[in-house]
């Protein structure tokens, strides 16, 4: 296994050559370097540790940015109170980068590119305001995922739906609930000829999320994707992000992280940075605090 130290350097010199590459080239060279750290530790789902009283369970849907792009840190967290659904065998863990996990859970083999995403973040800020409460981090975005995918019939949200119905099951009784959705996506619909389209397929998502899981007033947040490179004559973000923005004028109990300020990325001009990913953690956290503040008066 190569080394840390090693893996850092060789990390950064990816970055200084993929930033003289032509921009088409830079999404296929840029990559994550892969967990090097101990595998991951079991975590029981039926008991709460310490002085938690309920177990919070959070989806995370959407492409690339929500799977997490992001450095990982030198230290994984391994904290009880936070912990995530295994993405290929739904077994629990302590949860730690990446969330999105391909590989297996004690070698790392078969991982991809999978790095930090908002999810992490977004539990510790929460944990920190609401300390009885457990994180469950259920990680179901896939790179690349246009909204279609997320159609009533799609795999990813047939997929969604089944993982976020068994973590409710397995739970405990009566303390376990679904407290919000996480929503990062928009790249793969933001062509001229896909955004006619996406306002009413992002209003039938929410609007179908509450009804499969019998959840009218879920909690749902968006959050806008990045405008590191120019819109072109196909290719219109800003448009994307002022869709994803107007969401809580179309649908009760959601909100939209503004993200357009966040401009560090991974070399590609396409993945948000660690510090950018964590500040939409932060940012989704706070939105979340927000709605709920909201609905107690």
């Amino acid at each position: 296994m190569v080394s840390s130290e090693n893996s850092v350097m060789r990390f950064a010199l990816l970055i200084s050559l993929s930033l003289s590459l032509p921009a088409s080239l830079l999404a296929q060279k840029v990559t994550t370097p892969p967990p090097t750290k101990p595998p991951l530790v079991k975590a029981d789902l039926t008991e709460l540790p310490g002085d938690t009283e309920r177990l919070d369970l959070i989806l995370l849907i959407g492409q690339s940015n929500m799977k997490g792009r992001g450095f990982m840190p030198e230290e994984p967290l391994n904290d009880p109170r936070f912990v995530m659904m295994h993405l290929r065998n739904d077994a629990w863990y302590h949860a730690r980068h990446p969330l999105h996990l391909t590989g297996n859970a004690e070698t790392f083999k078969g991982h991809d590119n999978a790095g930090v995403g908002p999810g992490l973040a977004f539990a510790e800020m929460i944990a920190a305001e609401d300390p009885k409460t457990r994180i469950g981090l259920i990680p179901a975005a896939r790179g690349g995922s246009a909204i279609r995918l997320w159609s009533e019939t799609g795999p990813l949200y047939l997929e969604a739906i089944r993982k976020t119905k068994l973590a409710l099951e397995q739970g405990p009784a009566e303390k376990t609930r679904l407290r919000a959705v996480l929503w990062l996506q928009g790249e793969a619909d933001s062509k001229v000829t896909a955004l006619p389209t996406y306002a009413a397929s992002l209003n039938n998502l929410v609007d179908r999320l509450r009804a499969d899981l019998e959840i009218p007033d879920l909690p749902f947040l968006a959050c806008t994707i990045g405008e590191m490179r120019p819109d072109t004559d196909e290719v219109k973000k800003s448009e994307m992000n002022r869709l994803l923005l107007d969401l809580p004028g179309q649908r009760a109990n959601t909100a939209c992280v503004d993200a357009r300020d966040l401009t560090g990325h991974i070399g590609d001009s396409v993945h948000f940075d660690t510090a950018s990913q964590e500040e939409i953690g932060r940012r989704f956290a706070t939105e979340l605090l927000k709605l709920e503040e909201k609905t107690k008066k």
